[in-house]
């Protein structure tokens, strides 16, 4: 794979990752949404069917990596390290690309949700409080957050997801160079992204990406939207740092049980 497909690849699979991904976040939040309301298990399966698509388009291209802690861990697996940042710059500018399209497709379900006193409130002591603390009323659509914050359990429950993502794609997920995800391995990956979901989900909304959080954070703080709120960055950190930990211990357990 040439470092142009690398880069073509990743930005492309990854956008399709996170329109699809943030796609059905939207769907399920957005007031005037035909989805509204559908749930978690919506989301879960939404994912998992955008891993699965954003995969088999890339693959041919990148190994449809998607994941920058996908790419540590087989850069840790294999020694291979000069097509990391290539891979990582792919994946944060199709993430961007992919949350702005959420953006385009849901344009007047975001003004129509932002603009209802409902849902955002009158400028109150404690919606200003609110904002302070960081999380805007549509951020969830573009990146995660803890349910209740505990650092070192929201860091640690980012890190569990991880590694049990990345090991199964190390263990059955990779084609037959070792270097990405095999046409099988594609369909593995993307029901245990729905796994992970289901069961690990709950606490964090389960990031398991740093391109995925990073990425759509950084446009939901550069889009023009009204009484959005703030991005909430003091907890940003986490789905970055958690994912690569995950990836680079699943990596490790792999090498010493597997290799």
């Amino acid at each position: 794979m040439s470092s142009s497909d690398i880069f073509i690849g990743e930005t492309i699979g990854t956008a399709v990752l996170i329109l699809l991904g943030g796609g059905v976040c939207a769907a399920v939040t957005l007031k005037a949404s035909k989805a509204r309301n559908a749930g978690w298990l919506a989301i879960a399966f939404g994912w998992g069917f955008a891993v699965m698509t954003a995969a088999y388009i890339s693959a041919p291209l990148s190994g449809a990596h998607l994941n920058p802690a996908l790419t540590l861990a087989l850069a840790i697996k294999d020694g291979g390290w000069d097509n990391v940042p290539i891979y990582w710059a792919g994946q944060l500018l199709g993430a961007m690309i992919g949350a702005s399209l959420v953006w385009v497709a849901y344009y007047g379900q975001f003004h129509a949700h932002l603009t209802d006193k409902e849902i955002v409130g009158e400028p109150t002591a404690k919606a200003v409080e609110a904002e302070e603390k960081g999380a805007g009323p549509v951020l969830g659509i573009f990146s995660t957050g803890p349910e209740i914050r505990v650092v070192w359990q929201n860091l640690a429950t980012e890190i569990i997801g991880t590694a049990v993502l990345v090991l199964a794609i190390l263990t059955q997920g990779l084609n037959a160079n070792g270097d990405g995800l095999g046409t099988l391995g594609v369909l593995i990956t993307s029901f245990v992204v729905v796994a992970v979901g289901l069961s690990l989900g709950g606490p964090t909304g389960y990031a398991i990406n740093p391109a995925r959080d990073l990425g759509p954070r950084i446009v939901h703080a550069l889009l023009p939207l009204p009484n959005k709120g703030g991005s909430d960055w003091s907890y940003a950190w986490i789905p970055v740092v958690g994912p690569l930990i995950g990836g680079a211990i699943a990596a490790g357990i792999y090498n010493v049980a597997f290799a």
